[in-house]
């Protein structure tokens, strides 16, 4: 009788790619599950959930993310300092105004599990207000419209 046994996934045998979203009036919710996946390597043959697996994202026109509903007006962003009175309160529509990214950092890093490996899949999470970006050369991989990119099998 032949035994199959697997591998454990070690942090040499990780390999990442660079992949592009463009937010321009893609749904916030649908494009943040997307991206998630990706920064925690879930469609890949060796991910593991203690490691951190996952790939680089960059996402452009983030000033373009749109949002269904009242949301725009209704959804708001709370930060509080400690002090009392320091809790500050801003609309949707006001951090697309002054910090767009923001919008989809957030909403990525509540789809990341909580533990200590969300701040390492966040670091790899590029987010841009228009389509300038630094990181053109390293793209290879665009994903298609609707598709969560899979990692060919070796």
């Amino acid at each position: 009788m032949i035994r199959q046994t697997s591998t454990a996934t070690k942090l040499a045998d990780i390999k990442r790619s660079w992949f592009l979203f463009d937010a321009q009036g893609k749904i916030l919710g649908r494009l943040a599950t997307q991206i998630a996946q990706i920064l925690m390597g879930k469609g890949k043959p060796y991910f593991v959930a203690h490691l951190d697996c996952g790939d680089y994202v960059v996402v452009t026109n983030a000033r373009g993310v749109a949002v269904s509903g009242k949301k725009e007006q209704q959804k708001v962003y709370q930060h509080y300092s400690g002090y009392p009175g320091g809790r500050k309160v801003k609309t949707l529509t006001q951090v697309r105004l002054k910090t767009p990214s923001r919008i989809i950092t957030q909403a990525v890093s509540g789809m990341l599990p909580q533990n200590k490996l969300r701040d390492s899949m966040l670091r790899r999470l590029f987010v841009f207000a228009d389509d300038n970006h630094p990181y053109k050369e390293k793209l290879k991989e665009v994903p298609r419209e609707g598709e969560v990119p899979q990692v060919p099998r070796e």
